[in-house]
């Protein structure tokens, strides 16, 4: 186990709450990093990863760009420009709504859902070894601290 001060060679802070900022935001970069590297052999980022598995959620029916840009974790990503590079990919549908033509429905194709089916596999269990690091209380002590971070 590697301190966050080893990891950024930074050994002095103004105070405990600017450590737990930078570590927070480094950790989250390196999981986003892993999560990235464990994604590339399925051609998919993790923010496309992140709208497959939305879709998956509401499989068979679409969902709309707007449903997806409310659900995603990354809230900067741009859902319509992750949703085109995945229709590009044939991995999922893109149709009108003929109710409402600024509506876009999306749903996943037959090659979009055995690809998130088995890079969510793949994720679920190469996640659990990085997480099998803490115990399940303190995984569940963490969760909470972060929740209460974001009040």
């Amino acid at each position: 186990m590697m301190r966050i001060e080893e990891e950024i060679q930074q050994f002095n802070f103004k105070n405990i709450y600017q450590k737990l900022h930078i570590n927070v935001l480094f950790t989250a970069s390196w999981i986003n990093q892993q999560s990235n590297q464990q994604l590339k052999s399925y051609n998919i980022t993790w923010q496309q990863f992140n709208i497959l598995r939305i879709l998956r959620g509401s499989h068979p029916k679409p969902a709309t760009v707007k449903l997806l840009s409310e659900r995603m974790i990354d809230k900067m990503s741009n859902a319509s420009r992750l949703v085109e590079k995945l229709r590009q990919k044939g991995l999922v549908e893109r149709t009108e709504c003929p109710m409402d033509r600024r509506q876009v429905d999306v749903k996943l194709t037959d090659k979009g859902l055995i690809l998130i089916n088995e890079a969510s596999e793949n994720m679920e269990s190469i996640n659990a070894i990085q997480m099998n690091t803490l115990s399940e209380q303190e995984a569940a002590t963490l969760n909470q601290l972060l929740d209460k971070m974001r009040f």
